[in-house]
């Protein structure tokens, strides 16, 4: 295993635990800044828009320079808003300080996905994918547990300073572990390169495909601590650990998922997207009992999570000559699914449809994705047995007939 994957994975655990812990911090920085924990809320929403256009805007603008340097600068900006974060005064500097550490998480996992990918022979290249994300599914089951414990004892800013020491330990990693032959720039073409793959049906059927179907599972994950202590009856001081097991099923999804992408990436994406419809409706049926919605959850997270490197490798196959952008904007389409299942599933709950309502909505949005993807990988079919005919051979003159 190349040790430049590590570099990345670490990268990845300290942006994901960037994103994900504050959640477990709003009432202490609301507190701190004297604003309503609506406001507060803000730091989240405000980074998720970010990442969308540091996905987009950010990847755009240096798709002519090596991708190591990018890599490089773009953990500087991660280190500069967290410090940034850590010491804030009041409210508008921490935002600022969110909106420059999520501007390069998206462009830092879409460009770091090509990286990875070329560190590795091609039959390895979703598992390569698959690691670096680990970082992201281990900041989810170790970190942010470990960051909210840190914020609540020694003040929230605590968390942060460590997240920017986590930054400087993956930026020394970079710079040292990834080859430079893997970090090298695309070839000649630049932008306008890179916005040609999206001429590809494919292309846009995999994007889609990623905002269905992880946005069908995070809608369904965004309001279950609700559902978990108003339906499943769990104490509220539960709730963390059975994130914590949320996020085993991440970590296994995401290195399994990986693995099975490597062989068939079409028909791993078809099964776990069939499957995670099917554990969201017995979820939404079953919430009421204890012990099957801690079996639905560690699942939920499981197949959740064995989409990211299957969905991300496969945008870049049909990207292949320049997957830069196209693989960043992969990226930004898991935050709009995230936004868009988190928006539908809090629909539901105002119409009073109760605490089982966002899982039922997320169920709906995946079936959708499954549909989506059963149309991508019959196209891909077609179009595959279409280059494997063989051109007919020219017919042969008639021979005269014996007499």
């Amino acid at each position: 295993m190349p040790l430049g994957l590590l570099a990345l994975a670490l990268g990845g655990f300290g942006i994901g635990l960037t994103e994900f812990v504050i959640m477990g911090l709003l009432p202490e920085v609301a507190a701190d800044f004297g604003v309503s924990e609506a406001s507060a809320g803000w730091f989240i929403s405000g980074y998720a828009l970010a990442v969308v256009v540091g996905a987009l805007g950010l990847t755009a603008a240096v798709t002519r320079l090596d991708r190591k340097p990018v890599l490089a600068a773009l953990l500087v900006l991660f280190i500069a808003g967290n410090l940034l974060s850590a010491t804030a005064a009041d409210y508008w500097p921490m935002m600022l300080g969110r909106v420059i550490a999520a501007l390069a998480h998206g462009a830092f996992f879409g460009i770091g996905a090509v990286v990875a990918a070329d560190m590795v022979v091609p039959s390895k290249k979703a598992g390569a994918i698959a690691l670096m994300f680990t970082g992201l599914t281990a900041a989810n089951v170790l970190g942010v547990p470990f960051g909210t414990l840190l914020g609540q004892a020694a003040g929230w800013r605590a968390t942060f300073w460590a997240i920017t020491v986590i930054g400087l330990a993956a930026l020394a990693g970079i710079l040292f572990l990834v080859p430079k032959a893997a970090g090298a720039k695309a070839e000649a073409g630049g932008l306008r390169r890179e916005l040609a793959a999206f001429r590809s049906r494919q292309v846009w059927f995999s994007i889609i495909v990623t905002i269905l179907g992880f946005g069908g599972m995070f809608g369904a994950f965004t309001y279950i601590a609700y559902t978990l202590t108003e339906v499943s009856g769990f104490a509220a001081t539960a709730v963390p650990w059975l994130l914590v097991l949320f996020g085993v099923g991440l970590f296994a999804g995401n290195t399994l998922g990986g693995k099975a992408a490597d062989r068939n990436v079409d028909r791993t994406l078809l099964v776990v997207l069939a499957a995670l419809v099917v554990i969201l409706v017995v979820f939404a049926l079953t919430a009421g009992s204890q012990a099957l919605t801690i079996a639905s959850l560690l699942l939920m997270g499981g197949f959740g999570f064995a989409t990211v490197p299957g969905l991300q490798m496969r945008v870049m196959k049909y990207a292949s000559s320049a997957p830069t952008l196209a693989s960043g904007a992969n990226i930004g389409a898991f935050n709009v699914g995230n936004a868009l299942g988190a928006w539908l599933g809090g629909v539901t709950i105002t119409a009073g449809l109760g605490y089982t309502s966002p899982i039922w909505a997320g169920a709906g949005i995946t079936l959708l994705g499954l549909a989506v993807m059963a149309c991508a990988a019959a196209a891909a079919k077609r179009t595959q047995a279409r280059a494997e005919v063989p051109a007919e051979a020219p017919a042969k003159e008639a021979e005269p007939s014996p007499v």
